[in-house]
């Protein structure tokens, strides 16, 4: 039997014998206090505990294009649109900017002679992934070499670019991974910068996920890789999982309106397993259930079944016996209508009393 619970206090609502009729399986009596009983069958089954973290739904990343330099531009994508790498983000003097895979911005231009750096290693790694170099032609190391530089030619030539082996600052851009069109920050015909300084154009990752702020009391309960399920506004639930997860607590702004009193959350963010299912609900709230608590195989009872003994504790009243009869157990983890009991003379397939409206 494996059993997990959270630590923290779960609040559990008891729900009542009409929720779990499935349970009930004789015609109703009365106990000796006159209060119309019914019966329900002890089961081994697996029971989980969750708690509901507000989120909003959207588009993971948040990516900004900017271009050193003057120039005007002369093409832009639409917003909405994927561009991936190698394509073109846009286009300056009628030569494309093309994407390239890195963590962090140009920042110089790259040929024979720069020192080692890891604007060097994102191009050698983006020129393998392209094709136009192989792990065994190329050492990624992030030192510029002749290897680099015949890769780079080869992959200027089948890109209709000046064919130098020198990749010019401002001919690609460096962002985290695909890249997904919100905002155009320049015009066609216009110069080539942004408004009042700011991006050429801005976007996110094409991966639709939760943006979740959990709060400090509560980060106990997420972890890394936890699988969740996200409740979209209609109802309908999602698989996802927990694949960001800061390590730092940030406090709510203490001037924003109505956050005064708020707690210090923890960021995370959970990537949805069917990213289709989410697409068109950008900026929705959402919830998402963690699992808290857990036990496998445990024998359980409706809630109701419990008896609060007089002595302290509780018990049920079995029906299996020629009379009927009280025994103490021990609740363990509670499960919507279920709760897990042990106790001696226990067993799975016995029959317990449980209250009837």
């Amino acid at each position: 039997m494996r059993r997990r619970v959270a630590l923290g206090a779960v609040v559990l609502a008891a729900a009542g014998a009409s929720g779990a009729g499935w349970w009930l399986r004789d015609t109703p009596a009365r106990s000796a206090g006159g209060v119309p009983t019914g019966s329900a069958t002890v089961t081994r089954t697996d029971l989980t505990t969750t708690t509901a973290v507000p989120g909003t739904l959207g588009y993971v990343g948040t990516y900004s294009v900017h271009r050193p330099g003057g120039g005007t531009v002369t093409w832009l994508p639409r917003p909405g649109q994927v561009i991936v790498r190698g394509r073109p983000v846009l286009a300056v003097d009628n030569r494309p900017v093309r994407l390239l895979y890195g963590d962090r911005p140009a920042w110089r231009s790259l040929a024979l002679g720069v020192t080692t750096g890891p604007d060097v290693h994102a191009l050698e790694r983006n020129l393998v992934a392209l094709g136009h170099a192989t792990r065994a032609g190329l050492t990624v190391d992030g030192r510029f070499t002749g290897a680099t530089a015949a890769a780079l030619r080869r992959w200027q030539r089948a890109t209709h670019q000046p064919v130098t082996g020198r990749l010019e600052l401002g001919a690609v851009t460096f962002q985290p991974g695909p890249l997904r069109v919100t905002t155009l920050g320049a015009t066609v015909g216009g110069p080539a910068i942004g408004d009042a300084g700011g991006p050429l154009l801005s976007g996110t990752s094409p991966v639709v996920g939760v943006a979740l702020a959990v709060p400090v009391t509560e980060s106990h309960l997420v972890h890394l890789q936890d699988a969740v399920t996200v409740t979209l506004p209609g109802g309908d639930t999602l698989p996802g999982r927990v694949t960001e997860l800061s390590t730092v607590a940030s406090a709510p702004g203490a001037n924003e309106p109505g956050r005064g009193d708020q707690l210090p959350s923890v960021a995370a963010t959970v990537t949805l397993g069917r990213q289709a299912a989410g697409a068109a609900l950008d900026q929705a709230p959402v919830e998402v259930h963690v699992t808290t608590g857990s036990a496998d195989g445990v024998l359980a009872v409706p809630i109701t079944a419990l008896v609060a003994l007089a002595g302290g504790g509780y018990g049920v009243y079995l029906l299996d016996a020629p009379a009927r009869r009280l025994i103490g157990v021990t609740p363990g983890l509670f499960s919507d209508t279920l709760v897990e009991v042990t106790g001696d003379g226990l067993a799975e397939g016995m029959t317990v009393e449980v209250p009837v409206s």
